[in-house]
């Protein structure tokens, strides 16, 4: 989503003012969990929906 929005991740940690190492974690799937307000906070960033930038993965 980030591309699709011309946006650098460091623009993204910016406008959620997170670090960009904390925003790396949630890139990369490495988040223990997070909360639904930084969801909507990403989502409104990059005005897409959760769908768009989660997946479910079967272990």
């Amino acid at each position: 989503m980030l591309a699709k929005r011309k946006m650098q991740s460091k623009e993204l940690a910016e406008i959620l003012n997170i670090t960009p190492a904390n925003l790396s974690i949630l890139k990369t799937g490495k988040a223990k969990g997070f909360r639904f307000e930084t969801l909507e906070a990403i989502c409104k960033a990059l005005d897409c929906q959760p769908g768009d930038l989660m997946e479910y993965v079967k272990d």
